[in-house]
């Protein structure tokens, strides 16, 4: 069995992390701000995974046994919060939109000195008023318990260009589609098409951070056409997958 890290104190700083190398599963007893201000952010936990570009955050409550993975060269921010001092009020991993204040304000706190001078208070309190203003992004791909669910899910996942229909993905997990329907969302909490395009999603900016073309990633990812992949993308998003992977090349 892997052991699990405790750290007690979520510390702040700047990281960087190679492509593909990650930081084991450890906990801490303060809540933490994770943001990638280049390359892409996956942390896991045993309730799903969630995956973040430079335009998002996660938030990763107290306790909360996660694992960090780079996609693309990472530069990871991290931003520790006294257990006690939770802006957000949220009990699980969410994902926050980042704007470009927000991002700023993130960059200079991470950098030393780490004081507790008058100007750094000044600092965090604005973080964390941004933070509260910050909209939550439904970018969470669930981990499902139900054996069945998780040998459909693992299908999915070797290949997210699968196109099948549900009814023919049971057929390979011994499960009807309206059994399969009733536990992705008992569950998962959403539907089999909603979990689909989580997944693909995900995938997608992985391949991005990798610099894979936009129209490779939208074949390797199961869009039917590159400019259906942009749409989806940009309305998850609110920019191209084009600007996206520009912005991973030049940064």
């Amino acid at each position: 069995m892997t052991e699990i890290r405790h750290m007690p104190v979520a510390t702040t700083r700047m990281q960087p992390l190679a492509a593909g190398a990650g930081i084991d599963a450890h906990r801490h007893d303060d809540h933490q701000i994770v943001y990638a201000a280049r390359g892409v952010l996956a942390i896991t936990t045993d309730r799903g995974s969630w995956v973040a570009p430079a335009t998002r955050a996660i938030w990763v409550p107290a306790g909360t046994v996660h694992a960090h993975q780079a996609h693309g060269e990472l530069e990871l921010h991290l931003v520790g919060l006294p257990a006690t001092d939770n802006p957000l009020g949220l009990a699980e991993p969410t994902v926050l939109a980042v704007g470009p204040l927000l991002r700023e304000l993130i960059l200079a706190y991470t950098r030393p000195p780490h004081d507790d001078s008058g100007e750094r208070r000044r600092l965090r309190a604005v973080l964390l008023d941004q933070l509260r203003a910050s909209p939550q992004q439904p970018l969470h791909l669930p981990t499902p318990t139900d054996p069945r669910l998780r040998e459909l899910c693992a299908l999915l996942h070797a290949d997210p260009a699968d196109n099948r229909t549900l009814a023919a993905l049971g057929a390979c997990v011994g499960a009807s589609e309206r059994t399969l329907t009733r536990l992705f969302k008992a569950d998962l909490g959403m539907t089999f098409p909603q979990w689909r395009t989580q997944l693909r999603l995900h995938r997608a900016l992985v391949l991005l951070a990798g610099d894979t073309p936009v129209t490779t990633v939208a074949h390797a990812c199961g869009w039917s056409s590159t400019s259906a992949f942009i749409d989806v993308f940009r309305r998850a998003f609110g920019h191209t997958p084009g600007t996206r992977r520009k912005q991973l090349v030049e940064n």
